[in-house]
């Protein structure tokens, strides 16, 4: 696994807890284990590892669920955003890509944890793109969800909300 320099942030929806990490690690993948499903609410988790060393926590602190004897899962106690997995005993932390303010510069190069992967996995990419073209009513609802948003947007703030 080899080291990169380069500047990461993020943090959790409601912005209680942000990060940043000045390395990452080449290990982006998704996780398909059951632990990893019931501790995102997915069907899988994707993510990637920064060094211990190189992370600081700017804002909050996480809350943390010991899922087994060597693993916390972190995770926003304010908005319940899941934002890490930590092997206690490893020399690194991987956070949840979704939780990174540019997640699309993290594609998975693996998938792991694949007895757990459910069977229609593969299929999810050949789903028709539907809501695309967006009729009125449709509109109108992704504009009342915008306008009420508390979603805390993927940069530093110097206070939110």
């Amino acid at each position: 696994m080899n080291r990169h320099a380069i500047q990461v942030s993020g943090g959790c929806q409601c912005g209680a807890v942000r990060y940043h990490a000045t390395e990452m690690f080449d290990n982006a993948h998704i996780c398909h284990c059951r632990m990893c499903q019931k501790a995102v609410g997915n069907i899988f988790a994707a993510l990637v590892a920064a060094p211990r060393e190189a992370i600081v926590w700017t804002r909050g602190t996480p809350a943390r669920f010991r899922s087994s004897d060597h693993v916390d899962r972190g995770f926003c106690q304010e908005c319940g955003t899941p934002l890490f997995y930590d092997d206690i005993t490893a020399n690194r932390v991987n956070f949840t890509i979704g939780s990174l303010d540019h997640p699309e510069l993290f594609p998975p190069l693996a998938n792991t944890g694949n007895e757990s992967r459910v069977p229609w996995f593969d299929t999810i990419t050949s789903i028709e793109h539907g809501g695309q073209t967006e009729d009125g009513a449709r509109q109108a609802w992704a504009a009342a969800i915008r306008s009420t948003s508390r979603q805390h947007p993927d940069h530093d703030t110097e206070q939110w909300p």
